[in-house]
């Protein structure tokens, strides 16, 4: 069976080089590439066509959800892990928004770091424990006081972004620019977020987008 390929992306040189050596002693794993920032990785994607991309938030140039969501547009097949010292829900519930498969926490590396990726190989989405239960509860809370429909939003964190400057009258080179993603990503998110809602043109965006008070 061929190698389970992957790309670590994080601007701490110490940190990739750890990782790298740990999991490249793992029968089975390899790691393909390295990538120091978002700009980086992105150029790295359609030629090692990694099986997985374990990677940080916090990264220059692009960020690394915006980076998640560039890729998981484009390469719907490549898995992501996003590997984080963040803890707050919020960063979760956007790694979550843009497809990516499973969420580490930092401190939770060193023991969990084969356990995610196991997971993901399996088909099945992880996330840090120290996270989970918090994340179960926050759910419970929406539906106790009726925010579920919030939190169940039909767009993605990335497409309400998109439907927002459209319907401010952004042209879609002016959203690529203000979101440091590419031409074709956005008329990737404007497709899906139109066939989501059932919406044929931008006027209907733009009625949506007041009715919902996204703008």
């Amino acid at each position: 069976m061929a190698d389970y390929r992957i790309i670590l992306a994080d601007d701490h040189a110490l940190l990739r080089h750890g990782m790298k050596s740990i999991i490249d002693e793992v029968p089975g794993l390899q790691i393909v590439g390295e990538a120091a920032d978002g700009a980086e990785l992105l150029k790295m994607i359609p030629t090692l066509v990694p099986d997985l991309v374990i990677l940080d938030i916090a990264m220059p140039k692009i960020r690394g959800l915006e980076a998640a969501a560039e890729i998981k547009a484009n390469f719907p097949a490549i898995n992501i892990l996003i590997l984080t010292m963040h803890k707050s829900t919020q960063y979760l519930h956007h790694a979550l928004s843009v497809g990516v498969d499973g969420y580490l926490l930092k401190e939770d590396a060193p023991k969990e770091i084969f356990k995610a990726i196991e997971v993901i190989q399996r088909g099945k989405k992880y996330i840090s424990p120290l996270l989970s239960a918090e994340l179960t509860g926050e759910m419970a809370r929406a539906y106790q006081t009726g925010q579920f429909k919030i939190m169940s939003d039909p767009l993605t964190l990335r497409e309400r972004e998109v439907l927002k400057l459209i319907a401010e009258g952004k042209s879609n080179q002016e959203v690529a620019d203000l979101l440091f993603i590419s031409l074709r990503t956005v008329h990737h998110h404007r497709a899906s977020l139109m066939q989501k809602l059932s919406i044929r043109n931008t006027a209907g965006i733009v009625r949506y987008a007041i009715e919902k008070n996204y703008i």
